[in-house]
């Protein structure tokens, strides 16, 4: 008994310490199971992290072939989309009461439609007809040799001429200017010689070698096609005309300087008086450092920016600042009351205020109007990712477009009945499904969370084109006005200084004006280089391209047309402004 219950006991004692054992093991175990699951649950994590991220990097790239390589124009196929959101489409306009509106452009066609029933555009056929060419005719008669013997022998008769026009072009170029000014011999009466030549006229930038036209030439030549000063060097080179670049920087620095403290002066005084709504954007432009005398080391081109300025359908500016800053935003809309249409980059906060704020302290008050088409710009960006939702996006922004477009040739007050009747339930209704969405992905990092979150945000900015028929849904008018400089700088890659950018602005802002009014912008500048010198200073707003038409009607246009001689100044076109720019 006593072996047995030694024996039991010496047992029990070893499954207890077995026991503990297991027990402790299985603590281990479970402790190394939870670090474990913690590590999976930290790699699980960090896995999503890298796939979410390559996912967007996979986009981004995707993104910028497309903007390189497929579509800069952010074409969509409407068609497709009308299709696959047509119910939608069609609850909305039932709201707004646009179902069935037909565009105010449509007309029936008699060329027939196509197997869609669209009606087909008739297309130009056959050979341009040059006949009504304003050029100067050259005529080259042609005849068979053969068939004129038969004539001289009574065999066959003329009877008249197959004719057939082509273009051809004949090298113009310099012509050489000779002032002539008489030169008169005095005797008076005590028989004393003297010699008196005719005084030089009133020239706008006296004792320049250049004559307004070529002034003018040079200048369109740069700022309007985009050439070069060191291309036109070559070529005038090969008309047999040495005129080097230096010269003519020179000169256009000179010109743009005049034309800026006058007639660019008036102009901008007469914008921030009058006008209703000014369109704005910015865009780079690389400045050419400094050079230091006697030293050779190579430094790194500045940036600094072109404003463009769209006053109304009146005047377009282009204003140079070193820096894109609110400073430079606000000193630009100095004393301006009105509307503002930009983009939502932060500079332009500083115009407007808050309905709990005091204005500026120019005086000014301003309202933002957005741009959808930069809002449009996000969604089209997030279809990368092929979302329903960013494609749902673009047709609803079409389908407001699309409407606005019927009203455009109506009259203002009547563009603003139509737009609160059938377009504000459109416009309410997008951003109520934008609130929707974008509360599903606000904490969700793309492209789609992007596009929602702008158009959430901008919502006051994007309606105020609602609140009066002459607002324009979007900002393109000044982003097509910025081309000039994005295209031109490709080729002549840099301005020389700020003195340089400035007067480079003036004369951006000369010609974008000129081409706003339908004139022929190298034709106004050298029209105007020759009556400047002559203008009273409290009249440079009558220079404008604006009313220039009318100003040039009432000259007399053989002293006009003379590049050099007096100048008959007619009456006053209108009321001079309260403040004239300085000389």
């Amino acid at each position: 008994m006593g072996d047995t219950a030694s024996s039991r006991a010496v047992a029990d004692a070893r499954i207890a310490a077995l026991e503990a054992a297991h027990a402790e093991e299985r603590a281990v175990f479970v402790e190394k199971l939870a670090s474990s699951q913690d590590q999976i649950a930290q790699l699980t994590k960090e896995r999503d992290q890298l796939r979410a991220s390559h996912e967007r990097v996979r986009l981004e790239l995707e993104l910028l072939k497309r903007r390189i390589f497929v579509a800069k124009a952010e074409r969509v196929d409407t068609a497709q989309l009308e299709l696959e959101f047509a119910e939608k489409l069609r609850a909305l306009e039932e709201l707004a009461g646009t179902l069935g509106m037909p565009a105010e452009d449509d007309e029936p066609s008699c060329v027939g439609d196509d197997a869609d029933g669209v009606p087909k555009k008739k297309r130009k056929g056959g050979r341009r007809d040059l006949t009504q060419t304003p050029l100067e005719v050259r005529r080259v008669e042609l005849d068979d040799p053969l068939f004129e013997q038969l004539v001289l022998d009574g065999k066959a008769a003329r009877i008249g001429f197959e004719e057939s026009r082509k273009l051809a072009w004949q090298r113009g170029g310099m012509r050489l200017l000779v002032v002539a000014r008489a030169k008169y011999r005095t005797v008076d009466a005590q028989g004393n010689v003297a010699l008196e030549t005719t005084p030089m006229p009133k020239e706008t930038f006296p004792r320049s070698l250049a004559a307004p036209s070529l002034l003018a030439h040079i200048v369109v030549d740069k700022f309007c096609d985009g050439l070069p000063l060191h291309r036109m060097e070559d070529r005038f080179a090969r008309d047999g005309v040495p005129l080097d670049r230096g010269t003519m920087c020179r000169w256009v620095e000179d010109a743009g300087a005049t034309a800026g403290a006058t007639v660019v002066a008036a102009m901008r005084l007469d914008a921030m008086r009058t006008a209703f709504c000014i369109a704005t954007d910015a865009t780079g432009v690389a400045v050419q450092p400094v050079r230091t005398p006697g030293a050779y080391t190579r430094k790194a081109c500045r940036r600094a920016h072109y404003f463009v300025q769209v006053a109304d359908r009146d005047h377009v500016f282009f204003e140079y600042t070193p820096k894109e800053t609110s400073a430079a935003v606000g000193e630009m809309f100095k004393g301006f009351s009105g509307y503002v249409q930009a983009d939502a980059k932060s500079v332009y906060d500083a115009l407007y205020a808050e309905p709990d704020e005091e204005p500026p302290d120019d005086g000014g008050v301003r309202h933002e109007v957005g741009c959808w088409a930069h809002a449009r710009r996000k969604f089209w960006e997030a279809t990368v990712a092929k979302s329903v939702v960013a494609r749902e996006g673009l047709a609803r922004i079409g389908r407001i477009y699309e409407l606005d477009a019927t009203w455009r040739s109506k009259s203002p007050s009547e563009c603003g009945r139509l737009r609160d009747a059938h377009l504000r339930p459109h416009v309410d209704a997008f951003f109520a499904w934008v609130a929707d969405e974008y509360a599903k992905v606000e904490h969700e990092r793309g492209l789609l969370r992007n596009a929602l979150g702008y158009a959430h945000r901008q919502r006051a900015a994007l309606t105020c084109f609602l609140d009066d028929g002459r607002l324009e849904l979007d900002n393109n008018r000044s982003e097509r006005a910025l081309r000039r400089i994005a295209v031109g700088r490709k080729a002549w890659l840099f301005v020389g200084s700020d003195d340089h950018g400035q007067s480079a602005g003036h004369l951006f802002t000369l010609i974008a004006s000129a081409r706003m009014h339908g004139l022929d912008p190298e034709a106004y500048v050298r029209d105007l280089f020759r009556v400047l010198a002559y203008w009273p200073r409290d009249r440079y707003l009558e220079l404008a391209p604006k009313y220039w038409t009318d100003t040039r009607a009432r000259l007399d246009s053989n002293e006009l047309d003379a590049e050099i001689g007096t100048l008959s100044v007619p009456d006053a076109l209108m009321t001079p402004a309260p403040s004239a720019p300085p000389r």
